[in-house]
């Protein structure tokens, strides 16, 4: 990739909450090619997020490779379950870390940068949740399972209708998936792969009318397990770094940053012509068939006549 590849663009990063995620590393890949960073933060999390920032707690984190630090242009309050605020319930409206940070949902803030700059070059959506995600599937509830979908999974969709008409023709949107969109991974419940089953199907979908109507691309990557804090919450994530270890082509832990160079690629003029695709970042995982530290293929071959 050329240096400054990003220079002159601007991207809208939904869904960074600190320094460790996914979403962090593709807005510090993407600050190092040149690209002005906009960030929409949980809203129950901004004002931790800014204090961090602000006192320097994120600043070894925000070192670039020419010695200077990552700036953020504008940190948006941003709750992605919300397309209007006529959707927000009363409750909500009255809790006091939403009245301290107002105009988070999607329409408001899409409005804002529109009012503040005028037009964005890409867009990524790093947003999951589930709120019973410890849950087997069978043991989940209907609330449980649409409010997975409704924050992992329609956000994308919701993100693009408002934030479509901001992108410049050419531009990307981004988002992340997780190969238990595919594959049974027991313990990752909750509908939360059925919401990332979604949001690869809508990236298809999407592609197309994105495309048709904006001359805008829509790509995802699958990335493999991160020991991020949001992973942590699953409460399983160093087993399934373990066994990604044991079974993936290449015996490497993923890195933010592997993430964020494939995001780099993918937002760039250099990807003009991908779109519509599930790019696996994930060391290989999603190749294999079998475990092969499995107890079974270690067994004695019978013999052959």
């Amino acid at each position: 990739m050329t240096k400054g590849s990003m220079q002159g663009k601007r991207a809208f990063i939904a869904g960074v909450g600190d320094d460790q995620g996914y979403g962090w590393a593709i807005a510090k890949a993407l600050a190092e090619e040149g690209c002005e960073i906009l960030i929409g933060t949980w809203t129950p999390i901004l004002k931790i997020f800014t204090t961090s920032l602000q006192s320097g707690k994120f600043d070894e984190s925000r070192k670039l490779s020419d010695g200077s630090l990552m700036e953020i242009a504008r940190i948006y309050p941003l709750d992605a379950t919300f397309d209007q605020p006529e959707d927000v319930p009363q409750e909500i409206r009255e809790n006091k870390r939403y009245q301290a940070a107002p105009n988070y949902t999607i329409s408001e803030v899409a409005q804002l940068v529109e009012k503040e700059y005028g037009t964005i070059d890409v867009l990524v959506h790093s947003l999951a949740n589930a709120p019973e995600v410890k849950k087997p599937l069978l043991d989940t509830s209907r609330s449980g399972y649409l409010a997975a979908l409704s924050s992992s999974s329609y956000s994308l969709v919701s993100l693009i209708a408002h934030f479509g008409p901001l992108i410049q023709k050419g531009g990307s949107v981004l988002s992340l998936t997780y190969m238990a969109s595919e594959r049974a991974v027991p313990g990752y419940g909750g509908g939360m792969s059925s919401a990332k089953a979604a949001l690869e199907s809508d990236t298809r979908t999407l592609a197309f009318e994105a495309g048709r109507r904006w001359g805008i691309r829509i790509n995802t990557i699958s990335a493999g397990p991160l020991r991020s804090r949001a992973a942590r919450a699953i409460g399983f994530i160093d087993k399934m770094i373990d066994y990604s270890h044991a079974n993936a082509p290449l015996q490497r832990e993923m890195a933010a940053e592997d993430v964020g160079a494939a995001a780099l690629f993918l937002s760039s003029d250099r990807s003009a012509a991908v779109t519509g695709t599930i790019l696996y970042v994930d060391n290989g995982m999603h190749a294999m068939g079998v475990a092969v530290d499995s107890p079974a293929l270690a067994a004695d071959e019978p013999a052959h006549a």
